[in-house]
């Protein structure tokens, strides 16, 4: 069993190049539904995932659904989320499917000048409180 596994979009990819022991499913820019089309089929079992999706989802993104889906074929000992810095209504629904399952959410705590992507110290503290 993989150790570690990072699983989303930009943020997960900033995130794998802080925690190089872990294996990387994550492309820029995309959002829930697209990661699920292009990756969902992969095995998704680690002792560590950490998700982060809900950054790029838009009005045709049923971001719940697509969340749920993930974590049904997410077999880890311990799922972190990272919380997306904007979109209050994803943010709500990333914590509501993390808390349902028992699940530890990270809020991205200093931000790029973009106030979307971690800083370097924002993407430390992710790998840190991911561990």
């Amino acid at each position: 069993m993989l150790e570690c596994m990072i699983i989303g979009d930009s943020i997960a990819v900033g995130t794998a190049n802080v925690r190089k022991e872990c294996v990387s499913y994550s492309i820029g820019g995309y959002n829930t539904w697209q990661w699920n089309r292009d990756y969902l089929k992969n095995d998704l079992t680690a002792n560590t995932v950490i998700i982060s999706l809900g950054s790029n989802d838009h009005a045709g993104v049923k971001t719940e659904a697509e969340l749920i889906r993930i974590r049904r074929a997410s077999f880890a000992d311990r799922v972190f989320w990272i919380v997306p810095a904007i979109k209050p209504h994803i943010q709500v629904i990333v914590k509501r499917v993390a808390e349902s399952y028992g699940d530890t959410v990270i809020p991205i705590k200093s931000l790029e000048k973009d106030q979307v992507h971690p800083s370097w110290n924002g993407y430390k503290d992710i790998a840190e409180r991911s561990k």
